[in-house]
């Protein structure tokens, strides 16, 4: 029986060791449970509000996953799974379809929580469009702690033009991660159907990827299917002579071949890798910030040309960003990078995108007059659910 991982702990389980969850209405005679703060939970998630209690499937010789179950307690029957580690909900169709992990991660100043709030503000409104698809936010997580840093975030950006401060490091390496359910109709054998995926997203504080012992603390890095890493263009070698790097961009450095570095090692731990074999997850590098390129590239360069908008990843388009990418690492002396990826990972590709669509005034932290105007922010997550047969893609 294949093994799942939990959107919220990401610890993995067989699809039969699922909890129920009480629904807090009894049967006939019988008292109602009470919710209470569920300690593991807390210690796990970093969810703290009361919920109902859990409880453990009743056993059965075959194994086979149950769709309903009878509280122990209060005797009601319910169908809501639950995580067996975390005992989170779990949206009701998770463990019947694919439901890969994304992990989103990279260095301080890479600009990962601006670029997060955007992709999700595109996700749900242009993207869904896109592709016909409902997307909503899943779990109870959804609305306390994501709604609320969310719809913060969002506000700063979008309605009032301005920058936030980084994304403050968890002292006990805890993060509420941004779990999103994706429903879409597809054809199959002449019919349509609608299929449902679970994205859990998470992500960490840049100055936390410093530290090789945090990074190894981080589960998510060692269950996600696929990762996109943000690194910081302003701190390849050769930027600095090509353009003008601002002040914000020359504090708290750190290359970005040290942040992969750090990645890599945990992944050849936690996935027991040995030094003859290469990563097998998927890793999209993106390179944050493209918009301080513009002039540099200047006007009808390939970078900046946008893909196809059809229902489906523009692989065509996407290998040839990568392409160009990579000669831009050897033209500005970051080549290293692409050694490293190339000697560690089996499949990745370069990303270039701009989550403001303009640069901003660093020192005073505000967006450019015209808003913000995303640009290709979508395809790093495209390339991966393509890869995850969760989307088509075009142009192979």
């Amino acid at each position: 029986m294949p093994r799942i991982a939990c959107p919220y702990c990401y610890n993995q389980f067989q699809s039969a060791d699922l909890r129920y969850q009480c629904t807090g209405r009894a049967a006939p005679g019988r008292d109602r449970c009470a919710k209470s703060v569920d300690d593991e939970r807390q210690r796990l998630t970093g969810y703290s509000s009361p919920s109902w209690p859990t409880f453990a499937p009743p056993p059965s010789r075959l194994r086979l996953p149950q769709r309903k179950a009878a509280c122990p307690d209060c005797g009601t029957s319910t169908g809501i799974r639950a995580c067996p580690v975390c005992r989170t909900p779990l949206p009701a169709n998770f463990a019947d379809s694919r439901s890969p992990l994304i992990g989103m991660v990279g260095g301080k100043n890479s600009g990962k929580t601006v670029y997060t709030t955007v992709l999700v503000h595109e996700l749900r409104h242009r993207i869904r469009r896109r592709f016909d698809a409902d997307m909503s936010f899943a779990g109870e997580q959804a609305g306390v702690e994501t709604a609320s840093w969310l719809e913060r975030y969002e506000h700063a950006l979008f309605d009032d033009s301005a920058l936030f401060e980084s994304t403050a490091s968890s002292a006990d390496g805890i993060r509420v991660p941004l779990v999103l359910q994706w429903r879409q109709p597809r054809r199959s054998l002449g019919r349509e159907v609608h299929s449902t995926t679970t994205l859990s997203f998470y992500d960490a504080a840049g100055e936390d990827m410093t530290t090789q012992d945090f990074v190894n603390s981080q589960s998510y890095l060692g269950a996600a299917d696929g990762l996109i890493v943000l690194l910081d263009p302003f701190q390849l070698p050769g930027t600095k002579d090509r353009i003008t790097v601002p002040d914000a961009g020359r504090r708290d450095t750190e290359p970005p071949l040290s942040v992969l570095d750090r990645i890599t090692e945990l992944l050849r731990t936690t996935g027991g890798i040995g030094g003859k074999q290469r990563i097998p997850v998927p890793i999209a590098v993106v390179f944050s910030k493209i918009d301080a390129f513009y002039g540099m590239l200047g006007e009808g360069h390939a970078l900046l040309r946008e893909p196809s908008p059809g229902p489906y990843y523009d692989e065509a388009s996407g290998r040839d960003t990568d392409e160009h990418l990579r000669s831009l690492l050897a033209e500005l002396g970051a080549d290293d990078i692409d050694a490293h990826l190339r000697a560690h990972y089996k499949t990745f590709r370069y990303f270039a995108v701009s989550a403001l669509g303009a640069e901003p005034d660093y020192d005073r932290k505000l967006i450019d007059p015209g808003g913000v105007r995303p640009f290709r922010v979508d395809e790093p997550l495209l390339w991966l659910l393509g890869l995850f047969k969760v989307i088509e893609r075009s142009g192979r």
